[in-house]
């Protein structure tokens, strides 16, 4: 039932096991305009959850294996699905059935027995709910991002004699989120090329994630402009027992990528903290995987320097995972795999941003699920 799915109507996962209840449910709310997904039991409702991330998740209570509170305690414990409203759909209207579901954190509950009209108008009524907050929280982090003034990505690339560098950023829901950019020059022949994700974005932490990340960036601009030195892996370093020793981002995890470019020796020098590989095209494509620790997570963050001698025509990519956790209709990652297989069959003759588009559009069905963020380097 996964495919051909248009995630502009808000998705319902319905749990149930009784054939004949899950058929008129999920016909009244295909009627209605919603796309239903049916699971027989709260074991293949996780695994129909963490595969779709429906909108909302309706589930019977009575079930065989695993049962509606189980499966319930089991949503709640996955820090990407606990934030899906959930309903309880219940034959039973007992005050302690209704307040143990309380107890879990539901919307609401549906009686079996509840006519179609009261179960569409339950259901509009929670997602029409849910809009609101969203638009208001949307609204908030917005008036926030623009009174700090943050500035989380360049309005422009880089020029920098040898090399051509860009970047692809578009925030989730056109909210500014976790991702941030930025480009130093740090003499006349280094650029520092640096990319970041402040980890947790769901609605209720975006608030926090866009003052994060524009924290980190200028902690990491205050590192460069008072170093010579150019390896990456003690410029991260210092920026990691910076990040360390403050209380107030002790509880945020972040990815850090550094690359440094070289337009005299024409080499890159690379280091990242906890961070996607940074890939790297010549004749084949190689993912180059640092060893450093999430930034701020430890005081030794124990980072490495990769240095690539580049020929022209050699690309470097740096991308946070909004790319390789992209979702096509029927549920599945991109993956770092089909991302490699795809760099591999870039055309050098057209603008490589513009093929990463369009691959990541196409497969996702324009509907991305989280902040994404690509830089290209490529050596002139």
């Amino acid at each position: 039932m996964t495919d051909n799915i248009n995630r502009s109507a808000s998705m319902i996962l319905l749990v149930e096991d009784e054939f004949n209840i899950a058929k008129l449910f999920s016909h009244n709310l295909s009627k209605a305009g919603f796309q239903c997904e049916v699971a027989k039991n709260g074991k293949e409702g996780l695994e129909k959850a963490e595969k779709l991330h429906p909108d909302l998740i309706i589930s019977d209570v009575m079930m065989p294996e695993v049962d509606g509170y189980e499966f319930r305690r089991n949503i709640l414990a996955n820090p990407e699905l606990k934030q899906i409203p959930f309903v309880f759909l219940t034959a039973k209207g007992e005050e302690d059935d209704i307040l143990h579901g309380f107890d879990l954190e539901v919307e609401d509950y549906i009686l079996k027995t509840s006519s179609p009209k009261v179960v569409i108008a339950k259901v509009s009524a929670i997602l029409k709910s849910l809009e609101k907050e969203r638009v208001k929280v949307v609204d908030e982090v917005q008036k926030a991002a623009d009174n700090m003034g943050a500035k989380v990505v360049p309005d422009e690339f880089p020029t920098f004699e040898g090399f051509s560098v860009g970047h692809w950023h578009l925030p989730f829901k056109n909210v500014p989120g976790g991702d941030f950019i930025d480009y130093f020059r740090m003499d006349e022949n280094h650029l520092a090329v640096i990319l970041g994700d402040v980890m947790g974005k769901r609605w209720g932490a975006w608030y926090f994630a866009v003052a994060y990340a524009g924290y980190v960036r200028s902690a990491a601009r205050f590192v460069l402009e008072s170093s010579d030195d150019f390896s990456p892996s003690r410029i991260l370093q210092k920026l990691n027992e910076s990040v360390y020793k403050d209380e107030r981002i002790a509880e945020v995890f972040i990815t850090l990528s550094v690359v440094i470019l070289d337009n005299q020796n024409y080499t890159a020098k690379y280091s990242g903290a906890g961070d996607l590989p940074l890939i790297y095209k010549s004749q084949n494509v190689e993912r180059i995987l640092s060893k450093g620790v999430l930034l701020g997570f430890s005081k030794a963050g124990e980072y490495e320097d990769c240095e690539i001698n580049l020929k022209k025509g050699d690309q470097l990519f740096l991308m946070t995972d909004g790319i390789t956790e992209a979702r096509n209709s029927a549920g599945e990652l991109y993956g770092e795999e089909r991302l490699m297989k795809f760099l591999n069959t870039i055309n050098p003759e057209e603008d490589t941003l513009e093929q990463i588009k369009r691959e990541i559009f196409a497969y996702s069905n324009n509907e991305l699920e989280d902040d994404v963020s690509v830089i290209v380097m490529k050596m002139l």
